[in-house]
């Protein structure tokens, strides 16, 4: 015996219709529980119709294309009988054996999660609009890597993103637009330095609208193919500012209105903001943070920039290519804290020829001072400069994890004073259904460590035994030259105690690096005295991010000395210099002459 159900269309929220973009299935098709029937479609956000029960496909009533709105009749499923029925403790039941994570595989997890967390927070049954395997909150780097991750694993994933395009800070507003602005200053620093070999082009002329263009287009390219891809996959966009309401469930907020998520998994992707230290005037639109710098809206004639660290260094390169004088103010005693002096050397030679900057270490900003004429500045510090003012003043001192906006406390969610998830191997945090991943969970706060832990926390979810084992992460500084470094730094190893032989070659010896005119470059390996062993290494030059690879690789893959200085690389390229300096290090190099050690 069997009994024919009627499926229909769910509430669809404050949307009165939406178009039928997809059926999935054909009459006649066995299908399970939650299998996807149609694919829907908003001008917000896509969504799958799934099947509530097991059954056969008897008759299909829509068309791709229609117009649907809430109960109409999709399909006919013949299913047997006493199946159409189930209970509200049924279905909670079912929920709750499908949401129980088993024991995690892999090694004891480091950093473990703080021990007086608190317990899980379960709401009481409330309407949900919309249930996932996998929701993922944020879709930055990290965010979108683990919900198409998710996916392809076969999950049911909702991605929550409270901009209206995806993408995060990173793809926004961060690391894709600062590079597009990066080369465009390289450029006119590379037409400039040609004057010297007999090729004049003339001082560059400037238009700032098709600049800003050219940024925006290359953002809007890689949005738009990352939203191709969510769709491809069936990953469903939520636009609005999540919020935890217990352990299962997840509130997003909207300009459309608020709807509540059910999950078995979640995955917190919320990344960090900036920090807007006291004191400064940041209602003045001549303050700018990060985010501001990259409008362009001006070039100004003088520029301060507080912080001496990869953000502020970066947009100092980007503003002194385009013509600002530039002011750097750090209260460290150096540039790049935690990056050896020997690497960060080349670029502040470079900052103070080409761009006449003023770089003033162990100061601080006391006082910002509004005025007509501009942003009048007072310093602190041994050696602090007397006050100047400024046409525009840069803020980038650092971000701080968005921990601390997610309601964590509603799902019982351990987070600390600075806003950090604290999280074991698999990237879960104190509730074993919730995972963490990228700037929330720690430094470094880095898009390629986001991404990793994306994978990780997605295949965790989805049953697979996996877990954070990498060796190394590198870092990179995009300013001009470019800084790298990854593993064991000689600052590290100097404060630790670690003991280590290095092996260098200057880029002065590097005929290619001559050819470009660039001859102030390094690129260095620490190598284990006893093992050979590659520990770190580092590289200052043009191209310095993509050298870096192959040292990430060679500490992955346990490599020695004469395995790099054994591989044949081409000549002449900068990627010869990682091999000459591992042959320093084993005495073996041809190119430099280097005393034999005793």
């Amino acid at each position: 015996m069997s009994d024919l159900i009627e499926v229909r269309i769910p509430d669809l929220g404050e949307a009165e219709k939406v178009q039928l973009v997809e059926i999935l299935v054909s009459s006649g098709d066995r299908v399970d529980a939650d299998d996807s029937l149609i694919t829907l479609e908003s001008d917000k956000a896509s969504m799958d119709v799934p099947s509530p029960v097991a059954g056969t496909v008897k008759e299909i009533r829509l068309e791709v294309g229609a117009e649907v709105a809430q109960d109409e009749l999709i399909l006919t499923l013949e299913v047997p009988s006493g199946q159409t029925e189930s209970s509200a403790e049924e279905l909670l039941e079912l929920e709750a054996e499908d949401s129980a994570v088993p024991p995690a595989p892999g090694p004891v997890p480091s950093p473990a999660p703080e021990p007086q967390a608190p317990s899980p927070v379960r709401s009481a049954p409330t309407a949900v609009d919309l249930h996932a395997e996998v929701v993922v909150l944020g879709s930055g780097p990290g965010g979108y890597t683990a919900a198409f991750r998710a996916a392809d694993l076969g999950k049911r994933v909702v991605l929550v993103e409270r901009y209206p395009i995806i993408g995060g800070v990173c793809l926004n507003v961060g690391c894709i637009p600062s590079k597009a602005l990066l080369h465009v200053a390289e450029v006119i620093e590379e037409a400039k330095d040609l004057e010297s070999r007999g090729v004049a082009f003339g001082k560059p002329k400037i238009n700032l609208d098709e600049l800003r263009g050219f940024k925006d287009s290359v953002v809007g390219r890689l949005t738009k193919g990352l939203s191709a891809l969510a769709k491809k996959r069936k990953v469903e966009v939520v636009q609005g500012s999540g919020t935890f309401s217990s352990s299962t469930t997840l509130r997003v907020e909207s300009e459309a209105g608020s709807k509540t998520i059910s999950f078995d998994h979640a995955i917190v992707a919320v990344g960090s903001r900036v920090i807007e230290i006291p004191g400064i005037p940041w209602d003045d639109p001549r303050v700018m943070d990060s985010t501001a710098a990259l409008e362009i809206e001006e070039i100004p004639k003088k520029l301060l920039v507080i912080g001496g660290g990869i953000i502020g260094l970066e947009m100092a390169t980007v503003y002194g290519g385009l013509g600002s004088r530039l002011t750097i103010v750090e209260m460290m005693d150096c540039l790049i804290p935690g990056c050896d002096r020997d690497l960060v050397k080349p670029l502040e030679r470079r900052l103070k020829r080409r761009y006449k900057a003023e770089i003033h270490l162990g100061t601080k900003v006391v006082e910002v001072k509004p005025l007509k004429r501009g942003l009048k500045v007072r310093f602190e510090g041994g050696k602090e400069p007397a006050p100047a003012t400024f046409d525009r003043v840069l803020v980038a001192v650092g971000r701080r994890p968005n921990g601390d906006r997610i309601g964590a406390g509603s799902a019982g969610l351990a987070v600390d004073d600075r806003g950090f998830i604290a999280v074991d191997e698999q990237q879960r945090t104190n509730i074993r259904n919730i995972f963490a991943i990228g700037d929330v969970t720690g430094h470094p706060m880095l898009a390629h460590k986001a991404s990793y832990e994306g994978k990780v926390a997605a295949e965790v979810a989805a049953g697979l035994k996996s877990g954070f084992d990498a060796r190394a992460i590198p870092s990179v500084a995009y300013t001009d030259p470019e800084i790298a470094w990854v593993g064991l730094t000689e600052t590290e190893a100097a404060l630790d105690g670690t003991a280590y032989e290095k092996g260098s070659f200057p880029w002065s010896a590097s005929g290619r690096s001559l050819g470009m005119g660039r001859s102030d470059g390094l690129t260095k390996i620490l190598f284990d005295p006893a093992t050979k062993r590659i520990l770190g290494g580092g590289v200052v030059g043009p191209s310095a991010g993509d050298l870096i690879a192959e040292l990430t690789l060679a500490i992955e893959m346990d490599c020695e000395a004469a395995d790099l200085g054994l591989t044949i690389h081409p000549h002449p390229t900068l990627s010869e210099t990682v091999a000459f300096a591992a042959e320093a290090f084993e005495g073996t190099i041809t190119d430099l002459y280097v005393p034999k050690k005793k």
